[in-house]
């Protein structure tokens, strides 16, 4: 991990804070994402693989959403929604200014490049906006997980432990760990109150500013994280239209910001829903103490999502693995988690990999049957190359679970938790770049060997 730790002072009005926080971050590890942008999308849209009719449609489409949302800050001066939309903006526009050498603080109307540091914030939903915006050169990723997350009520009730692991490229691995104290105000006059979430620690990468995980601990008391649920109803992309809607990194970011509950949260981020992105709303307290837990694993557990992100003709094609109570995640999950009785032990479990010995982990139609994918931190990389699979997300790729992170109650109220960078190698070979076959891909700035144990990360 490396670690960043930025605030500002409340003395400067909230615009002023938000350009600084981004011109100080670029300053400060500039190097990081410079690797960070070679290996991950130096080539999204670039010279060597610009893909032209969907390359020009989507910077027509960010181009076309930041002038709505322009309009809008300047219909509702006095909105607090509005005025976190401008602040998350001026934040980005003062790191690609402060990369770019260009440091001027922009009094008025800015604009940002919508293919310039957007395209780092822009994780999930650009996963979403190439299939909306019609990309032909999608590689194939049926069934493709991106991150595994857990809920545990410890015996007794003595404690809640939040965990959440990221699936991912293994390009990606520059990681960082964020402290951002921003003192903005709900709204724009001096008058108001500070954010309920004005302290946040996340995991995050060089050159984004939310976790793009997601994983957040909240000054507000609050702990958020998802896991992406993917639409498979071809259907649903006319809804996805640049005016009216607000992108799921800013509406993560605001909804961190404003709210003060889980409630709250939620009513925030859905607002301006942009299809990239959703929220269900349900409070599964009940839930929580009758079964002790509660796990994610990027398919719905409401049945009305589930039936219109078009998951049931998956299943009827390919069984169970697409489904919400019998995938290989859902099982080991449900056998697993009595297994968490504190910190370590929820570590673990977020870490576990067993699939050559696992029967929850075999793959019938595969050959080989046993599947690295199926686990609670996947390492594809350990499937054969030459194996037979039904589909892309059961292959050999360089994608898997990347970190764990865990935190409780009492760690959360000191905005710490414990974290382990890097593909699991509990029960399996620890990843290797030069021993893997990999190595030809771009991973500047990354270690060869990743065998890392986990570290408590605390702050003065």
């Amino acid at each position: 991990w490396a670690f960043l730790e930025l605030g500002t002072s409340g003395r400067y009005n909230d615009s002023l804070q938000a350009y600084a926080a981004g011109v100080v971050e670029a300053a400060v590890s500039e190097e990081l994402i410079y690797m960070h942008w070679m290996n991950t999308v130096v080539n999204y849209c670039g010279p060597f693989e610009y893909e032209v009719g969907y390359c020009e449609r989507l910077k027509s489409f960010l181009e076309a959403n930041l002038e709505w949302m322009q309009e809008e800050m300047e219909s509702n001066p006095d909105s607090a929604y509005w005025h976190q939309v401008r602040l998350t903006l001026l934040q980005l526009k003062g790191l690609e200014d402060s990369y770019e050498g260009r440091v001027s603080f922009p009094a008025g109307k800015f604009t940002i490049k919508p293919l310039g540091f957007l395209l780092l914030q822009l994780s999930g939903d650009l996963e979403d906006l190439e299939l909306a915006l019609n990309k032909t050169k999608i590689k194939p990723s049926l069934g493709s997980g991106s991150c595994s997350a857990l809920i545990k009520l410890l015996p007794g009730q003595s404690d809640l432990l939040v965990a959440h692991n990221t699936w991912n490229n293994y390009q990606h691995m520059l990681r960082v760990i964020k402290k951002y104290w921003l003192r903005f105000r709900e709204g724009p006059r001096g008058d108001y109150p500070l954010v309920p979430g004005n302290k946040l620690v996340f995991s995050s990468y060089p050159g984004t500013i939310f976790s793009c995980d997601d994983f957040y601990i909240l000054g507000s008391g609050l702990v958020t994280l998802e896991t992406t649920i993917g639409n498979k109803n071809p259907a649903l992309w006319k809804y996805v239209q640049p005016r009216g809607c607000v992108l799921e990194w800013v509406r993560n970011i605001v909804a961190n910001r404003l709210a003060s509950d889980g409630a709250t949260w939620a009513d925030i981020f859905k607002r301006f829903n942009s299809g990239t992105g959703m929220v269900v709303v349900a409070d599964k307290t009940s839930e929580l103490y009758q079964k002790t837990y509660w796990a994610s694993y990027n398919i719905p557990s409401f049945e009305t999502v589930f039936n219109a992100s078009g998951l049931q003709a998956l299943v009827a094609q390919y069984g169970d693995w697409f489904s919400y109570d019998g995938s290989p995640r859902a099982q080991i999950f449900r056998r697993n988690q009595s297994l968490v009785q504190d910190m370590d032990s929820m570590v673990r479990l977020m870490r576990y990999n067993d699939f050559l010995h696992d029967p929850l982990s075999l793959c019938k139609a595969c050959d080989p049957q046993p599947n690295g994918e199926n686990a609670v931190s996947a390492r594809s990389d350990l499937n054969p190359a030459n194996g037979s699979y039904p589909f892309q997300a059961l292959s050999q790729r360089s994608h898997g679970g990347i970190d764990v992170k865990v935190t409780s109650m009492s760690l959360a109220r000191i905005l710490s938790l414990l974290a382990a960078s890097g593909p699991t190698w509990d029960q399996v070979p620890p990843f290797q770049w030069s021993t893997s076959p990999f190595s030809g891909l771009l991973h500047m700035g990354q270690p060869d060997l990743w065998k890392f144990a986990p570290v408590k990360v605390s702050w003065d």
